[in-house]
């Protein structure tokens, strides 16, 4: 088997033969089945105890069962991690190069390509599982058919084919026929594990699942007496009455009758019987009950995985809206990051070490998270210190703003450009009217040079001065707030004076042309 100099995080060789084999296909009869006996039925508080007890003690198969059929079986919960994990596999991932070398260009380039395939969009989804199961696995199938290694697909693994290792419950091993007990470790450089940090402490304890499995199991057991509750007093008692002379053939026949009427809505009986329907008191208040306990867990499984209630929940304020929405912005900032770190060191470094020298700078994906506030306020500082003289690079504001640069010869968005309705009367009867003579160039480009030699020197005091406020500044809102107190400060009454000078010259040099019929 051909091994090479090639280390992964563990110190382990790279052993090419395996990286286009399959590794953690599930199996018919072996230790790795798809087939599982449900384990959320019936589900009691000790069996939930002794599920959580064997998952934190090395045995994750029954707890990992139960996550997936919470998910299944759970309409709220499966709606509000299904939120948390599309607001992961709908950002954008942005490639950054390690440096500005030409080598490290390219390099970002050719993994810009492998990112904006379709299949990495399905991995970045499939990693989004361990939200609630604690650990999510994708095998790397490997092409070796070109030039380069790339990534045929990303094969995602049923989490009930791993285990932690009995020493540290750390490292994930693969559950295999060579070691019934203690698994086998994963092949360097074949699976990309993704670790979400949700909370401290063992991995497989930070699953959304291991927290919301109580409300669930609660809310079953609500959803049961509700349900009860409506199949006894959903309709009202049905009570058959009969005189002393009936027969034992009339009552079985008015029993039978008051049976059936719940469901056949029809029932014959003789003239001197009948059915009175009794309504059970306080029945509307007593099914409210049910009602509140049930939607009482909903928020707590909310807040437990969104962070919050007021999106999930009608009856909310635009304010409080707002103020929940900065809260899921933090955890999706966390989210972002956690899964950009799992990519970068499970998939960017091996696909780097396999096609180039290893060890060298990485390139890095970055899953941007939209924040259009900061957007806003970076825009309307742009309008206001351009035009003085700030110096930006577009690169940088296109970064920001997740544009691409456009292709050449490409048509491009630019401000209209708008032409004098005094130009259009003049180019119309041009005809008719001698044109006048044009002003000499020479006299307007000496009224610039002279303006841009007497303000220049206060403009470029002023622009130092707000470098070294950029300078000192960590946010853009920073900045603005540091601006307002720092204006009144600059000295500006010798640009004011300056720029006073320009336009009294100008309206000289004006004057004077209509005077002369220019």
């Amino acid at each position: 088997m051909a091994e090479s100099k090639i280390v992964d995080q563990y110190g382990r060789p790279i052993q090419y033969d395996k990286l286009t084999e399959e590794l953690a296909a599930a199996q018919t009869t072996g230790i790795r089945q798809v087939w599982h006996q449900s384990v959320a039925s019936g589900l009691t508080p000790g069996r939930l105890a002794a599920i959580l007890q064997g998952a934190a003690e090395g045995n994750a198969h029954d707890y990992l069962t139960l996550a997936e059929e919470m998910e299944e079986k759970d309409l709220h919960y499966a709606s509000v991690l299904g939120t948390r994990k599309l607001a992961i596999s709908g950002l954008a991932i942005r490639v950054e190069a390690a440096s500005d070398d030409a080598e490290d260009v390219r390099r970002a380039d050719q993994l810009k390509e492998i990112v904006d395939s379709p299949e990495f969009g399905e991995l970045q989804a499939d990693l989004t599982d361990a939200m609630g199961k604690a650990y999510a696995v994708s095998e790397i199938m490997w092409d070796r058919s070109g030039k380069t290694w790339n990534p045929a697909r990303f094969e995602p693994r049923d989490q009930r084919f791993f285990q932690f290792d009995r020493d540290t419950g750390r490292e994930l091993r693969l559950l295999d026929e060579a070691d019934m007990v203690n698994g086998v470790a994963l092949a360097p450089y074949k699976f990309i594990v993704h670790l979400p940090r949700i909370r401290s402490g063992l991995p497989i304890r930070g699953g959304l699942a291991r927290l919301a499995a109580v409300a669930y199991m609660c809310k079953a057991w609500t959803w049961k007496d509700w349900m009860g509750f409506a199949d006894i007093f959903g309709m009202p008692m049905r009570v058959g009455r009969y005189g002393p002379g009936a027969s034992k053939d009339d009552i079985a026949t008015l029993m039978s009758a008051v049976a059936n009427l719940g469901s056949d809505a029809a029932a014959v009986i003789p003239d001197s019987m009948r059915i009175d329907f009794t309504q059970a008191a306080n029945v509307a208040g007593a099914g409210d009950f049910f009602k509140g306990l049930a939607e009482w867990w909903d928020k707590q499984v909310s807040k437990a995985v969104v962070g919050q209630t007021m999106s999930t929940d009608d009856g909310s304020s635009q304010a409080q809206a707002t103020i929940h929405n900065e809260v899921r912005l933090d955890l999706l900032q966390a989210d972002a990051k956690a899964e950009s770190n799992t990519l970068n060191r499970y998939f960017v470094r091996p696909w780097c070490d396999l096609n180039f020298a290893p060890g060298r700078n990485y390139p890095k994906l970055i899953l941007d998270v939209p924040q259009p506030e900061d957007i806003k306020i970076l825009i309307s500082a742009l309008k206001e210190l351009v035009p003085l003289g700030l110096r930006v690079e577009q690169s940088v504001i296109r970064d920001k703003l997740n544009l691409p640069a456009p292709a050449a010869g490409a048509e491009v968005l630019g401000a209209p450009v708008a032409v004098p309705s005094k130009a259009l009367a003049q180019a119309a009867n041009s005809e008719q009217t001698p044109a006048k003579p044009k002003v000499a160039p020479d006299i307007v480009d000496n009224q610039v040079q002279t303006m841009e030699r007497s303000v220049g020197v206060y403009m470029d005091d002023m622009v130092e001065q707000l470098k070294e406020l950029l300078d000192t500044v960590h946010s853009l809102e920073e900045f603005r707030d540091r601006l307002i107190e720092a204006y009144p400060l600059m000295t500006t009454i010798q640009l004011a004076d300056a720029i006073a000078d320009g336009l009294a010259a100008a309206s000289l040099a004006g004057r004077d042309d209509i005077l002369r019929g220019l």
